[in-house]
């Protein structure tokens, strides 16, 4: 326990202090309606997803769903985050991952620990679709401060994680795109990574002398190379990003911009708990505490921050006063 005053105490818990310097490289196919982003989490996906002690499957999800939250995150033009959040009827009742505009990143999903068992007795291997069930998938960006969030909210639709996002931009943001993403545990560690390609709005950047048939053209070749691509290369820490994009669009050319780092991104400390503490009043801390101690659990990083309840201050009930 930090000797700090907790409302002053504004580290991070023990968590890795790890850094994936080229965990999303942006693209494009020059002269092309293409663009796209190649995320590869490598150790920090080991590092995100071993803190839970969740079931293979539900690691797998929570994998691909942080490499999708990273590939969107780091589109922004501003600084902020991105999340994404899945609610549903089944045995992951709600799954989130979000990242900021710098690459910091977390995520976890709340379990029906009763409801997995018995859906795993009779399917092995549930898709992301069976493991939520009926509900709905939001996107929301945060710009923070005074700025208004904005969000869209979809039904989900699809079998897996990508079928689900790719239901929310041709529904929500009319946007075309193909993804492939892909979690699994290797000898190495859990690894996660996405492919997410994104048809080009527009003129800009676009060859002039390419008509609308031929930008389609395009469009096409480009989605069918991209689906050549399997899970091991795309989790293949031996493998370069600039590799692994030259294997897939070599014959379009691809080129890479500025990659973008992605790092362990929980931001818990025990001041902002301690605030949240002294919002309840005093009645309500003494049934939390046991043994002296009341204890909040990060539900990203999955670290117990313990309060002495005599060190936290609530506010104090008062009885309404007599006319």
């Amino acid at each position: 326990m930090s000797d700090t005053p907790a409302f002053l105490d504004t580290g991070r818990p023990p968590v890795p202090d790890l850094v994936v310097p080229r965990g999303v490289v942006p693209f494009f196919l020059p002269q092309r309606p293409v663009r796209g982003r190649l995320v590869r989490l490598g150790p920090l996906a080991d590092a995100l997803l071993s803190r839970h002690d969740n079931h293979p499957v539900v690691t797998a999800l929570v994998g691909q769903a942080l490499a999708l939250a990273a590939g969107l995150a780091t589109a922004l033009k501003f600084r902020g985050s991105f999340s994404l959040q899945a609610k549903g009827d089944g045995p992951v009742s709600m799954l989130l991952a979000d990242c900021t505009d710098a690459g910091e990143l977390r995520g976890h999903a709340i379990v029906n620990r009763d409801k997995l068992a018995a859906l795993l007795a009779t399917v092995p291997a549930p898709s992301a679709q069976t493991l939520l069930g009926t509900g709905f998938l939001a996107f929301t960006v945060d710009q923070g401060g005074d700025q208004n969030r904005h969000q869209g909210i979809v039904a989900i639709e699809g079998d897996t994680l990508a079928d689900m996002a790719l239901h929310y931009f041709a529904t929500s943001e009319q946007l075309r795109c193909q993804m492939h993403l892909a979690c699994e545990e290797t000898r190495a560690g859990w690894r996660a990574g996405a492919l997410i390609l994104e048809r080009v709005a527009g003129a800009g950047g676009v060859d002039p002398a390419l008509d609308d048939a031929a930008q389609e053209e395009s469009w096409r070749t480009a989605t069918t190379l991209a689906a050549t691509l399997t899970s091991r290369e795309l989790l293949n820490d031996d493998l370069p990003a600039d590799r692994l994009l030259y294997r897939l669009f070599h014959t379009e050319g691809a080129a890479t911009d500025r990659a973008r780092a992605l790092s362990f991104g929980c931001r818990c400390s025990r001041a902002r708990l301690a605030s949240i503490l002294e919002g309840f009043p005093d009645a309500d801390l003494d049934h939390m505490a046991i043994d002296d101690d009341i204890v909040m659990t990060c539900e990203f990083c999955n670290f117990d921050f313990r309060f002495p309840r005599n060190g936290v201050q609530g506010q104090v009930s008062r009885e309404p006063e007599a006319d």
